[in-house]
């Protein structure tokens, strides 16, 4: 079984050698027959996953990790519905991004083409399962799947009906391979792989990334990780700003573009936090806050150093007061993953300065840092959210998918 990574990477090797060329018709034929062989085992694959939501249960894993892991008839609906998406979407490969003609004559054009084939490693969320696939297919490139062990039912069953889809297709069946031995050792191996894998993609939590960019000779996508945060400016709108911080914290708490730091101007603190940690309180929801803080309400638990720089992924939410914009912002730069950061405000002074000041991937005025997600920017889903500079930062869609060469064409032309 120690083989199955190898194998399974030089499957997807050989597969995107004929991928890559594929056309956009045959490619979205493909994604099509995905979504429908999604709705015709539906039922296999919500019996699948009720397993592995049955022992997350009974291993004790909290609830907001066992959102993540969840499938529903309308989440499935969801995996179908970005498939029709992005078979809608315009196929960036071939795209020529520009071109220019030399004095001489000579023609140089910078056209995008696909990466190569994808390492994909990821825990809980099924869906990521059809995500990144479906990306994968779009924009040329195949993947090579290696999910937690505690979606594995589900996982093994949403790959072999995707791999069901490209066999009545014209997209090769090894498009898609799913390393399906949950020994964490494949992980590493899976990382030196160079000859096979153009691109690692991490998809969890703090460890798993780490663990990945330390140990991958393959170049490191790096996703995931969101300390995010909200500041409560002076001029705020209190009420709506209530509205905001309830959605970005409860609506989906073990996300990564869920909000868990609070910050408030100072000179609404008194007036505000009640008002907030009454609204948290009513959606069951831990507020842990700066000393500041708790003089305001004492029923308020005392936040640590760690607190500050932790992604809880549950409901649990920390506040503290600032003095300023510049302190506000002094903060999040100190303490973010550089994933989501909002401010919510009626002083354009104060909105600018904060876009400008704030190093994030996703910077929000007046918005929930739940909109950080591909589908809700218009990608039609994601492979990730990158939290790095190079080469892709945000929601990964179709195009972060791509590299690109230069074309060059001339008339028999020598360098003089």
């Amino acid at each position: 079984m120690n083989d199955e990574v190898i194998l399974k990477a030089k499957s997807v090797h050989e597969a995107w050698a004929f991928l890559r060329n594929c056309n956009a018709k045959d490619k979205n034929d493909a994604i099509l027959k995905i979504a429908e062989k999604l709705n015709e085992n539906r039922e296999k694959i919500l019996r699948a996953n009720q397993k592995d939501v049955e022992i997350a249960r009974k291993k004790g894993v909290r609830e907001s990790l066992i959102d993540r892991l969840l499938l529903t008839d309308k989440r499935i609906d969801g995996m179908i519905e970005a498939c029709e998406k992005i078979s809608k979407l315009e196929d960036p490969v071939g795209e020529i991004i520009k071109s220019w003609i030399r004095e001489d004559g000579l023609r140089i054009s910078q056209i995008r083409v696909p990466i190569g084939p994808i390492g994909i490693i990821y825990e809980s969320r099924p869906n990521v399962t059809i995500e990144t696939s479906i990306l994968a297919l779009k924009s040329g490139n195949t993947v090579l799947l290696r999910g937690g062990s505690d979606a594995i039912n589900s996982n093994i069953s949403i790959v072999e009906t995707m791999k069901k889809a490209l066999s009545e297709s014209k997209l090769p069946n090894n498009s898609i391979e799913f390393i399906e031995n949950t020994d964490r050792k494949l992980v590493e191996k899976m990382l030196k792989l160079n000859q096979y894998l153009s691109l690692i993609v991490p998809r969890g939590g703090y460890g798993l990334i780490k663990f990945v960019v330390e140990n991958s000779t393959i170049p490191v996508l790096e996703t995931g990780v969101g300390n995010c945060h909200i500041y409560v400016d002076e001029s705020a709108n209190l009420e709506k700003s209530i509205g905001v911080i309830v959605n970005a914290k409860v609506q989906r708490p073990g996300t990564c573009n869920a909000v868990e730091k609070i910050l408030v101007h100072k000179n609404i603190a008194k007036k505000f936090i009640p008002m907030i940690f009454n609204s948290l309180k009513e959606n069951n929801v831990e507020v842990r806050g700066c000393e500041r803080t708790v003089e305001i309400v004492n029923e308020i638990k005392v936040a640590t150093e760690e607190d500050w720089r932790m992604e809880y992924l549950d409901l649990i939410i920390a506040i503290k007061i600032v003095d300023s914009v510049d302190e506000a912002i002094e903060h999040i730069n100190k303490y973010s993953t550089t994933h989501s950061e909002a401010i919510l405000t009626e002083n354009y002074s104060n909105a600018k300065k904060f876009v400008e000041s704030v190093d994030s991937a996703a910077v929000y005025v007046n918005a929930s840092t739940r909109f950080t997600d591909g589908g809700e920017f218009g990608f039609g889903g994601e492979i990730g959210i990158s939290t790095q500079r190079l080469h892709a930062r945000g929601p990964v869609g179709l195009r972060e998918l791509t590299t690109y060469k230069y074309v060059v064409l001339g008339d028999y032309h020598i360098r003089r």
